[in-house]
């Protein structure tokens, strides 16, 4: 990846954070429901994961703290996906699982081996397909079908009066579901 290229990728997925915080900040999380809250907070987490997958500084987290992060958020939205799953309250969270595990797969699958990188996440200088690109393909056929889907939705409630929050949460999972489609492909 060039370095203009990360620069604005990084600066797209930092502004992405704003949205997310002024959620976190503004909304009324027992009014509205408990798992937006979760569902907002992981947003927030996944947002700040491709910050540092793209940035070509790297980040400050090493990438097996990345890894450890990401395993434990896959592991407890997907696990509330499953227990949600016959209620219908599991959507959300099954999203944000994939999305994890997406980034896990991404971090893992890419070699962090020697002097030049060291123990950093720094994937928009890496040279090397990351392993498994079978995973890959789907995966990002997956989040831009969800991207299309997210962005349309977000027209339709432009026009509507949505639940405080829902405009803003969609606009993100549909630029974050290009985001990893985009990153996925250009991994593999």
């Amino acid at each position: 990846m060039s370095p203009p290229l990360a620069w604005l990728l990084t600066a797209l997925f930092a502004l992405l954070a704003l949205p997310c915080l002024l959620r976190l900040a503004r909304l009324d999380y027992v009014r509205l429901g408990h798992p937006l809250r979760g569902g907002d907070l992981a947003e927030l987490l996944l947002v700040v994961a491709m910050v540092a997958m793209v940035c070509p500084v790297g980040g400050p987290i090493p990438a097996a703290g990345w890894q450890a992060v990401l395993a434990l958020t896959a592991g407890w939205f997907g696990f509330a996906w499953w227990r949600g799953r016959r209620s219908g309250h599991g959507a959300g969270c099954g999203h944000h699982a994939l999305s994890a595990a997406a980034m896990l797969y991404m971090i893992s699958a890419t070699a962090h081996t020697g002097m030049t990188h060291g123990p950093w996440l720094v994937m928009s200088t890496m040279d090397a397909p990351v392993a498994w690109p079978v995973v890959a393909v789907p995966a990002a056929g997956y989040f831009a079908v969800d991207a299309v889907r997210s962005g349309a939705l977000a027209l339709r409630l432009r026009a509507a009066e949505p639940m405080p929050g829902h405009l803003s949460r969609t606009l993100c999972r549909a630029v974050m579901g290009a985001g990893m489609g985009y990153l996925l492909l250009a991994a593999g």
